[in-house]
């Protein structure tokens, strides 16, 4: 394939713009000047045709790597109830009442996304059973929370799962409780298990569906590559669809801390896989979210009776967990929120340094909401990777002024970590927020709501560059996953994935960058999306 025609952006430090480029089998070959690529195109059509692909004017650059998707997560909440941009309580309980006139019998109704923040018929504090309960007394409701790391559920569903007030909360869970000490139908963080295990669970064959039939919907958006914190059933679906050749993505996946055995007994290892299916990380959590009240703080969250939050597992759980992965060639990745969380984490992989970075493996925090100062630096220091979701910012910010008040000076603290020289890597953690890496973008530069809300950013000295939030979404992504070289560049060698936009974003001011658009993408040498 030969690209020309406009712009292209190679994310090569040497060579940063280029008029052209050639590809071959996937791979591209060379790039340059238009005349050389179009004279070495030439040469090789002696042997067979070689595609053409005129962009026209518009920009071509290295694919978006989505850093932290959860993508079965993510495209079966698309066929759930959403509830994600209800801004009342009210609202939610007409769509559950919808979806429960509509259900089959012995179904439950599951949805995702709701955020009793935003709703403005409440005073801002968390629901209960009792709310769905008066459009839902015989079937069981299941709805998660938009981060994923609460629950809400009504009665039947309770009576399901044997909830009663002697039910105990796991390790590193909550369960919410009525001034009687029953269950109220909110489940926070590992308490969340005490339901999973009685909602019905989606098949293989369901699986392998859902995620082909989603794939085109990230290509629309320039996405080419994903780092996925899922499991055993995304995994297997990812590897059927791979040997079926309708695996349209580079996928990276960050299996649960719970696998971690089974991973080290059947001998698997970081960048074991495919071309298009690899294992990447094990993935630990240290704590809970900011929307759940649940992250772990140094000191407690504004407005609240002493809460600092959880820790999800004991910091020696957490040494040994980063330690066994690293023994066994598996690089870890830790969900960390809480400014306590991030520096518990930080202190783990300095313990464990020399276990994997002779081994040069690139472990990693997901998240990184919010630091105390004091870390900022540490991430360049020990070499640990900062996977951030810029978009978080700017949906998050109100909840970061109202719960942690002054520490949101660093929260999301992209260029201050950037400053130092730490490794960013961008992704959006779909199903919580869009998938669009061009909504992303917008949030790292601007740290604005579409609208310009706030004038002038939420803590703008935090605010990116087009040029580094392209980077983290690109070589940054590459890097975490151990793929530079391979991904993230459009340089001789590496992959030929390509998002394709219908300007220059280095060159578009600021205050324009929401209006541009994917116009095209391309995947291993072969245009998958066209506006």
């Amino acid at each position: 394939m030969l690209v020309y025609g406009g712009t292209i952006l190679t994310q090569d430090g040497a060579s940063p713009r280029v008029e052209a480029l050639l590809a071959r089998d996937g791979v591209i070959v060379a790039t340059g000047s238009r005349d050389d690529m179009e004279s070495l195109a030439r040469h090789w059509a002696a042997e067979m045709p070689v595609k053409a692909l005129d962009l026209e004017g518009a920009t071509a650059m290295p694919g978006f790597i989505d850093a932290h998707i959860h993508l079965l997560g993510w495209a079966s909440s698309l066929d759930r109830v959403p509830l994600g941009n209800a801004t009342t309580r009210a609202e939610i309980v007409r769509r559950v009442a919808s979806a429960v006139g509509s259900a089959l019998p012995g179904s439950w109704v599951q949805g995702w996304g709701w955020d009793h923040s935003l709703w403005d018929d409440t005073d801002g504090g968390f629901p209960d059973a009792s709310v769905l309960d008066a459009v839902a007394p015989d079937v069981p409701v299941w709805l998660r929370r938009k981060d994923g790391h609460m629950a809400w559920m009504n009665s039947k569903a309770m009576s399901l799962a044997g909830l009663n007030t002697g039910t105990e909360a796991p390790p590193g869970g909550l369960i919410g409780r009525d001034v009687h000490g029953a269950p109220n139908g909110l489940l926070f963080e590992n308490a969340m298990d005490l339901v999973d295990h009685v909602v019905p669970a989606m098949d293989l064959a369901t699986a392998i569906n859902t995620l082909r039939r989603r794939v085109a919907d990230l290509h629309r958006m320039g996405v080419t590559g994903v780092h996925i914190p899922e499991g055993r059933l995304t995994f297997l679906a990812l590897q059927d669809l791979d040997a079926m050749g309708e695996l349209g993505l580079r996928a990276s996946m960050m299996l649960p801390f719970d696998t971690l055995s089974q991973c080290v007994d059947a001998g698997l290892r970081t960048g074991f896989g495919s071309e298009r299916l690899r294992v990447g990380h094990v993935k630990l959590f240290v704590d809970g979210s900011l929307g759940s009240e649940t992250a772990a703080m140094f000191d407690p969250f504004i407005g609240s009776a002493g809460n600092r939050g959880v820790l999800t597992m004991t910091l020696d759980q957490l040494h040994d967990g980063v330690a066994l992965a690293s023994r066994s060639g598996i690089a870890p990745a830790v969900h960390a929120i809480g400014d306590r969380a991030n520096s518990v984490v930080l202190d783990a992989f300095e313990a464990t340094r020399e276990l994997w970075h002779p081994a040069g493996l690139r472990p990693r925090i997901e998240h990184v909401q919010v630091l105390h100062v004091d870390d900022v630096p540490r991430f360049r220091k020990l070499g640990v990777v900062a996977s951030m979701q810029p978009i978080h910012a700017t949906q998050d910010m109100d909840q970061v002024d109202r719960l942690w008040g002054d520490r949101g000076r660093y929260a999301y603290a992209f260029a201050s970590l950037a400053a130092t020289g730490a490794v960013l890597a961008f992704g959006s953690d779909a199903p919580v927020e869009t998938p669009d890496p061009l909504v992303g973008v917008v949030a790292a530069v601007t740290r604005q709501r579409p609208g310009g809300d706030p004038p002038g950013g939420w803590y703008p000295e935090e605010r990116l560059t087009i040029g580094q939030t392209l980077a983290a979404y690109t070589i940054g992504a590459a890097f975490a996953g151990g793929d530079e070289g391979r991904l993230g560049q459009l340089i001789p060698g590496a992959r030929a994935d390509l998002a394709i936009v219908d300007r220059d974003p280095v060159r578009t001011p600021m205050e324009d960058l929401s209006s541009i658009r994917v116009v095209a993408t391309v995947f291993d040498g072969e245009v998958v999306y066209r506006a």
